[in-house]
Formats: C-alpha cells, structure tokens, sequence
C-alpha cells in the first residue's frame, strides 16, 4: 500500500481523495495555487506545495511544478483526480517515469481512449454497438457531405479530439452542413490545438447512459451500473441518476456485462467509464472516461463501494479481490451538482461564502469543499459542491432530495439550488420522461 499519496487537483475532488486517503491510513499531499492557499483540501491534508500562480496553467497544469512537488514531499503516488492533467497521457508517462505510481490507467489506453475516433474503432471491433458515421476523421467538405447523405440527415459533426460540447454541431440538412463543418473545426482548433472532426447520426431524443468501470492489473473487470446523465444543459451534465428510469432490469445486464467484457478484453486497469446514447431500445457507444467521473458518488451510494478506495487499490497491484456477482445494488441515488452561477442566465458568480448550511439526515451526502468565510476563486470551474441523495425507491429518493434542496443555504452568490429545484418539480422529471434535449426545451419555455 502506499504510504503517501500527491492529489493533483483541487475543490471538492481533491478533498473527496483525500478522505479516501486518510481511511486507508495514507497520507496524503495538497497541491495548490496561490488562489487557494486557504481551500479546505490544503487545510486539511498531512503537508501542502504550492505549485504556482492562480492560472491553472501555470499551477494545476504545470507538469514540472507537480513532480517537483512529489519529489520534495517522498510522494509513492500520484492522484491526477478529475479534469485538469486526469486524461493526459504525456503526464501519467512522466509520472512512472519519475518513479511515481500513476492512479489512472496506462498511458496507452488515456491515448487510445481520448480520442474519439479510435476509441470508436477500437470498441467496435470488439462488438460493441457504435452510432452510424464516419470510420474516422473527415478530411475535407466534400467528404463530409458524401458522408452525411449516406447516412441521412440530421448529422453531427464532432471534434475527434474534444469533450464537453466544444467542438459539436449539429447539421440537419445539406444546406447548413458548410457552416456547421467549419464551424465544428474552428472549435476543435481552438479548445484542442487540433481540428479533425468526424460525422455521426443525429439521435433525436436518446437518453445518455454511462456504465461505471473497473479493471485490476490481473485481467479482472466489473461494473457498478449504468448511470442516466441525460439531464444536460449544452452537454453539460447537470443531474444524474442511477439507476436509469428508462432502462428495464435485461437491458441494464445486457450494456453492463456487455461494457465490462470490453474493458476486460483490452486489458484495462483502474476506473473507467463508457458512455453510450440509449434510444428505442438500442445503446450506441459515444467514448470512454478514462478518469474518476464527477458523478461516481450515485455509484457508491446503490452499491456501498467506494470507488477512490478501489482505485487507489488496483493501483498498488491489487486484485479485486470480488467478481460481478458480488457486487450489490439497492435503491435509487441522484446527484446535483450546484454551480457558482446565477441560475438563469448561469453567469459565473465568484466570491465570499456568507452563511452556509448544509442539509444532512439519512441517505444525504455533500461533496464540498465549501465553508463560511471561503472566497470561491473566478479562475476554476464553477462546480463547487454535488448533493447527492439515496432511498430505498425513486419516489423516496425525489422527496428526500426535494426537502436538501430546500434546506440547503449558500450564502454571499448566486448558484444553482433554484434551477435545480425547477427542474425536480417538473412532472415529465418526475415521471424520468427526459432525454438530453429536455433540459434546454425546458429552460426555452420559461416554465
């Protein structure tokens, strides 16, 4: 086991790592820019390096700052934890390659898996259901358009490099495919340094389900169940819940065992997770997370399983230690994440804390970094805390999380809480009638 653990990130992740660290008897490392000198990550973990400036670029991003960072401190590992350096190849190479253990999977998988196109091949050929488009990167406009009538319109076109929206266009007929085409490209330039994009299918009203992942270095791999993360706001998960109310119990079985024999045939190791569209009963492979997700906790809380405590166990060299059968799911969890933004016109809203109360009781759960008097820092992301609710039913769970949602205070700026609580009063979310359309059709009506 390893006796001291570097967390190279920040906010509520690099706090949820290390509590992880800590119950395991491992001490842990806070990395952080002069922007968060006074976080609760860095209070409270067993020694702090700071690393930089507040420009994540020159802290969090900062590859020479972070292994300087663990050498000084006799790190054994390093945690990249979520977004920043968590899917950089080159980084989990330097990594090992300065004596660290990397918690994450190989450098080769962050590679294969982080880009689109590949991952799509490399999983087909395994048989796994992908969307209708392009085998890889469209070269040119006239390509693009051969493409596009041969599976019909609408299409989306896709950064080959990208995530979270950037990159994405939708062309629904061949008259906008020029604009979309280049548009597409300009955006994958710009967030990603590389512009090839390829051509998938328009699904019309798919829901987005994930299906939790984990590999040992021994060859053995399990799920923790599929994950609906179909409420979205320019493809931005905004809630998520699991199980999925749209899937039956022989679907859910079919794309879990389906997702874990694929992740176990290319020798995975640490978590992961695949992502699929869902629409009339067929599930269509989208790409691969090859980090901790954001939504893990709605995991944890169906199966009891603490998924940083098994990631930094395989990374040791571990070996599960269960199989598929083992693994246990009860109940109904659901994740919001709460914004530092105003909820309607979802500006960023940095600043002092002034009063703050969380709501507790059974089956409730915070993930924060937050206390009263913390300034939130307008460098980050504006993610700042998860409220993530269990019942023993779905109808037990939405009331639960109906009176946290009312409980819960965060004082000084604006946030989310209220978009949230639109959105879980709405019958079509209560009924789980919503695919990752119905947030932004919502928010146009006004109601």
């Amino acid at each position: 086991m390893f006796e001291k653990v570097l967390i190279a990130n920040r906010g509520e992740i690099a706090l949820r790592i290390h509590r992880a660290c800590r119950e395991m008897g491992i001490q842990t490392v806070a990395v952080h820019s002069t922007a968060d000198a006074d976080a609760m990550h860095v209070r409270l973990a067993d020694e702090s390096v700071c690393i930089g400036p507040p420009s994540a670029r020159d802290s969090y991003l900062n590859i020479p700052a972070i292994l300087s960072a663990a050498t000084i401190t006799g790190a054994d590992a390093i945690h990249p934890g979520i977004g920043f350096l968590a899917e950089n190849a080159q980084f989990a190479e330097m990594v090992e390659e300065h004596g660290f253990a990397f918690i994450g999977p190989t450098a080769d998988h962050i590679r294969i898996m982080g880009d689109k196109v590949t991952a799509k091949s490399t999983v087909k050929n395994l048989g796994l259901p992908v969307v209708p488009g392009s085998d890889g990167p469209v070269a040119s406009l006239d390509e693009a358009e051969v493409i596009a009538r041969s599976i019909g319109f609408p299409v989306l076109i896709k950064a080959a490099a990208g995530g979270g929206g950037k990159g994405m266009k939708v062309a629904r007929s061949p008259e906008t495919l020029r604009e979309a085409y280049q548009l597409a490209r300009g955006e994958a330039r710009a967030a990603f340094g590389n512009d090839e994009v390829y051509i998938e299918k328009y699904l019309g009203h798919p829901r987005h389900i994930e299906i939790q992942l984990l590999g040992d270095m021994h060859g053995n791999c399990v799920h923790f169940g599929e994950r609906d993360c179909s409420v979205q706001r320019r493809h931005q998960k905004v809630i998520e819940e699991a199980p999925s109310p749209a899937l039956n119990a022989e679907q859910r079985s079919f794309i879990g065992d389906l997702a874990a024999r694929t992740t176990a045939a290319i020798g995975y190791r640490g978590v992961g997770t695949m992502e699929f569209l869902f629409e009339d009963g067929q599930f269509y492979f989208i790409e691969m997370n090859t980090r901790l997700q954001v939504e893990h906790t709605i995991s944890e809380m169906i199966t009891g399983i603490d998924l940083v405590r098994e990631q930094i166990r395989v990374a040791t060299g571990a070996p599960l230690g269960y199989g598929q059968a083992d693994i246990r799911f009860e109940g109904h969890a659901i994740e919001c994440r709460i914004n530092a933004e105003h909820p309607e016109t979802f500006l960023p809203s940095p600043g002092r804390i002034d009063g703050y109360h969380a709501p507790g009781g059974l089956g409730v759960r915070i993930d924060s970094a937050l206390y009263d008097g913390y300034r939130i820092p307008p460098h980050y992301d504006s993610l700042i805390a998860k409220l993530v609710v269990h019942g023993s039913t779905r109808n037990e769970c939405l009331m639960r999380l109906r009176r946290t949602l009312e409980e819960y205070v965060i004082g000084g700026i604006d946030t989310t809480l209220p978009l949230h609580q639109r959105i879980i009063a709405q019958p079509s979310f209560i009924d789980g009638a919503y695919d990752i359309h119905w947030l932004e059709q919502l928010m146009a009506k006004g109601s």
